[in-house]
């Protein structure tokens, strides 16, 4: 599963950069960052009558004191929602977990979210001004927003072709950034940059790679959001001969989109096999650091038949190009992100990590040292596991 990079090319990257070229090199490394423990949810759990599975993003909620982790069930398995939990992180790792509540996702007017199914139907009893709030969700990423204590998350959106590939049932939804009260109530819709609207393939996002990322920064007067891949008109996907570019963009306040940054995203961490095989590599979340304009990135690859791979990067916005009105990153010419490796999940001694997809800050510990919180994503299999990962980081 383990791959090298020569340090020749890593170094190389270490410095901001003007690309030249369509495709990134790799991000520089680092070697700071050690395992504390791990703790595995246990496949059956069920809180307020629904299964915790699906687990895609974890945020600690300074207000409260507990952490907030969203499942990205469509409401297959129960209506979409986000849970509340105690977890106890020490430096032997984490102690225990205890989930407190589920709480469910609702639209204006308090209904819960539609399964996709249910919304093929449900779409054309909808004012067309209102699907898009109305329709069914994807969550992935969700953050406590640290003054007001409301949640602010991520709806993947939807490019959905019936099997019979019927117009009446396909579903075309913009991505969104949705803000819910603690108890799930619909407050309101973000406004997204104009190239991040779904359409039925000539541009904007790829299905299933749109918002996997969110992060409110620590003073919280802006929200950062991350595609998880490149727009259409950006290039190719990832894979193991390349990386590709995404695009982090920055909200003030109130929502409104002010920059967009290219980020350049790893080449994919082995070849798939066989090798033609579905296999993936982008941002599965994202954290902001407590020095204005620094972030983490987690970048999650799988390759079918050999497995999945976790990397934390530190990134930073300085001094990179603002690309919210280029509508191509294809032809280079732009200045990336800054970015280097903090940790590679497979390079501190866990035994096995599955579908890692959310991280967020932990306690600091008594060594001055910070808690990264690593979540995976079980895709309720019974296969899979739900880990929670503890690394400590300078």
């Amino acid at each position: 599963m383990r791959t090298r990079t020569s340090s020749a090319v890593l170094a190389a990257a270490a410095a901001l950069f003007l690309v030249p070229a369509a495709f990134p090199a790799a991000a520089a490394e680092s070697d700071s960052a050690r395992l504390l423990g791990t703790y595995v949810v246990p496949h059956d759990l069920q809180v307020d009558g629904t299964p915790v599975g699906g687990l895609s993003s974890v945020d600690y909620d300074r207000r409260s004191g507990d952490f907030v982790f969203v499942s990205d069930d469509w409401s297959d398995y129960a209506p979409a929602r986000y849970y509340r939990a105690n977890v106890a992180v020490t430096e032997d790792g984490v102690d225990d977990v205890t989930f407190t509540g589920a709480k469910v996702f609702r639209r204006p007017g308090g209904t819960t979210y539609p399964t996709i199914d249910t919304w093929r139907e449900e779409q054309h009893r909808t004012p067309r001004a209102l699907r898009n709030i109305m329709g069914t969700v994807d969550p992935e990423e969700l953050r406590v927003d640290p003054l007001s204590g409301d949640v602010a998350w991520t709806n993947e959106g939807q490019r959905n072709v019936p099997a019979d590939g019927s117009a009446r049932g396909t579903v075309l939804l913009d991505p969104a950034l949705r803000i819910s009260h603690r108890d799930g109530w619909y407050v309101r819709d973000l406004p997204t940059a104009p190239n991040e609207k779904m359409t039925m393939g000539e541009a904007g996002p790829r299905v299933n790679e749109t918002f996997e990322g969110l992060a409110y920064t620590a003073d919280g007067m802006r929200l950062v959001s991350a595609l998880e891949g490149p727009l259409e008109q950006d290039g190719p996907a990832a894979n193991a001969d390349h990386g590709a570019f995404s695009r982090i963009t920055v909200h003030d306040r109130a929502g409104r989109p002010i920059a967009q940054y290219a980020y350049p995203v790893e080449p994919l961490f082995a070849q798939p096999q066989p090798p033609n095989d579905w296999n993936t590599n982008g941002i599965s979340s994202l954290l902001a650091d407590e020095q204005p304009g620094r972030f983490l990135a987690l970048e999650r690859g799988y390759a079918s038949g050999v497995g999945t791979k976790g990397r934390i990067f530190e990134f930073s916005t300085d001094g990179a190009d603002d690309v919210i009105d280029r509508h191509s990153l294809a032809d280079g010419g732009f200045r990336a992100v800054q970015k280097k490796l903090v940790v590679d999940l497979d390079e501190i001694g866990l035994p096995y990590t599955d579908n890692v997809e959310g991280i967020s800050w932990g306690p600091r510990l008594p060594t001055g040292e910070r808690v990264l919180l690593v979540v995976s994503d079980n895709n309720f299999s019974a296969r899979q596991q739900t880990q929670l990962i503890a690394i400590a980081v300078p």
